[in-house]
């Protein structure tokens, strides 16, 4: 009698494999952690990108994320604390002695370690940069006295500066000697003797030019350069414009202080579009999904108020109706479309507005024609949804009048909602507020007022229902 086959346990496939955190590595590694089996674990996740032990530590249970990072030690990449939301970063280093964040950020390059610095508290904030040594506090404390989302807040301080009168030879030996150079830069920064920024030298350059040749000679000087105060998102479209992968940064006197790379201007285009998103929808940008209820709740709830207020103003104008639709049931049917169109092509000018306003599209010169191009795309959508809506009212109800009513009022709706759709993020721009957020809610009720009274006036002025 043949025995039967031994069945082998294999450990769940990683994401390096894969490509995701799966359900069957996270029930894994849950269990290696309640065991306390840490060679288990560093053979499970220990080898993975920064991003997917971010992932995984975001996925796992509260109670087991600090266990994540104690198990696995030196194998855990402190990096993965900047791919978490902010909520679960701040809770995973409230539970994590100081000594082991003061040892994981002296791994990290400087924009990382500002990054998990600056939503901490003060004091917490002070405690660990007393701990660190001077060099590297005082790079961190230079990064932190910049305002929040500025250039100063993303920048790494590592970076390679040169005198002008070096050659090319003596550069790249001292390239090949640094023992503290940037993980990964892109040019060399030539400065004069009071850290002014005189140009920079391309790494393709520099390998390419003769090893006699001096700096001086063969430097760029056409710099695009980012001061420390400036807004990232600023920052970020000069990299887009001008297709850069690095920049300088200089302070107010114009001295280097540190360098901004693509990977950090990447990270800046992600948040501002994602808080571009949330505004939208009167969402703020700061909400993430490990909030909870309550939190998102009340970071929500403003907007919802605003709306409430605005939604009796529309709510008005059918009570001022009341009669005329008692007369004709049929208007209360019908008038939810006339309103609904309109809202949603005042939706769709809005958000290309505001997307024109936040990259910078708009000036003098083409804002009236942006305006008179929406307005124009809502005559020609109305007219052409209006012969559709107009013929199916008529034989919905059997009245070819209703039909030529409803189409009236949804061709002023779409044109006003074109109007106001591009109008109102302008003003509200003007105004120093959030197009983005303020917009929406202003937009709605000015395309529900109009539509109520276009369709329920028109119809009781032509059914003479006074």
């Amino acid at each position: 009698m043949a025995e039967p086959e031994l069945q082998t346990a294999t450990p769940p496939e990683t994401p390096e494999k894969q490509g995701a955190v799966t359900a069957a590595l996270v029930e894994a590694v849950s269990e290696t952690i309640r065991v306390g089996d840490a060679e288990r674990l560093r053979t499970l996740v220990g080898g993975l990108h920064e991003a997917d032990q971010g992932e995984l530590l975001e996925t796992l249970d509260t109670e087991l994320r600090p266990g994540l990072i104690e198990l696995l030690g030196a194998d855990f990449h402190f990096a993965a604390l900047t791919e978490v939301d902010e909520a679960v970063r701040l809770e995973v280093l409230e539970t994590l002695p100081t000594e082991v964040v003061v040892e994981g950020l002296r791994e990290l390059e400087s924009d990382d370690a500002v990054y998990i610095l600056e939503d901490l508290p003060a004091d917490e904030q002070q405690l660990i940069l007393e701990l660190l040594p001077l060099p590297e506090r005082a790079a961190l404390t230079r990064s932190l006295d910049f305002p929040e989302e500025s250039a100063g807040r993303r920048m790494q301080t590592d970076f390679v500066a040169v005198p002008p009168f070096w050659t090319v030879g003596r550069t790249i030996d001292y390239l090949r000697e640094m023992k503290d150079a940037p993980e990964t830069f892109y040019e060399v920064y030539v400065i004069d003797p009071a850290f002014k920024l005189l140009g920079t030298v391309p790494l393709d350059k520099l390998l390419r030019s003769p090893r006699e040749a001096r700096l001086e000679a063969i430097l760029n000087k056409d710099i695009r350069e980012v001061k420390g105060t400036e807004d990232q998102e600023e920052a970020g479209r000069l990299f887009q414009r001008y297709n850069l992968v690095s920049a300088p940064v200089t302070d107010d006197a114009g001295r280097l202080v540190g360098v901004l790379t693509i990977d950090d201007i990447v990270d800046v285009i992600n948040e501002e579009a994602d808080e571009d998103i949330k505004a939208l929808g009167g969402v703020l940008g700061d909400e993430e999904l490990s909030d909870t209820v309550g939190e998102t709740a009340r970071s929500r709830f403003p907007w919802l108020l605003v709306n409430l207020g605005t939604a009796f103003l529309a709510a008005g104008v059918i009570g001022v109706f009341e009669g005329t639709i008692r007369q004709m049931v049929a208007l209360a049917i019908l008038m939810p479309i006339v309103a609904s169109m309109g809202g949603n092509a005042g939706t769709q000018a809005m958000t290309v507005t505001v997307r024109a306003i936040a990259m910078r599209d708009l000036g003098t010169r083409n804002i009236r024609r942006m305006v008179t191009r929406e307005v124009l795309v809502g005559l020609a959508n109305g007219l052409s949804l209006a012969l559709l809506l107009g013929a199916g009212a008529s034989l919905w109800f059997q009245d070819p009048e209703l039909g030529v009513v409803i189409a009236v009022a949804l061709v002023i709706n779409m044109v006003v909602a074109g109007l106001f759709g591009s109008v109102v993020p302008l003003t509200v721009n003007r105004l120093k507020l959030d197009p983005a957020v303020a917009s929406g809610v202003f937009v709605t009720t000015l395309t529900d007022v109009v539509g109520f009274s276009a369709f329920l006036g028109l119809a009781a002025w032509w059914f003479g229902l006074f």
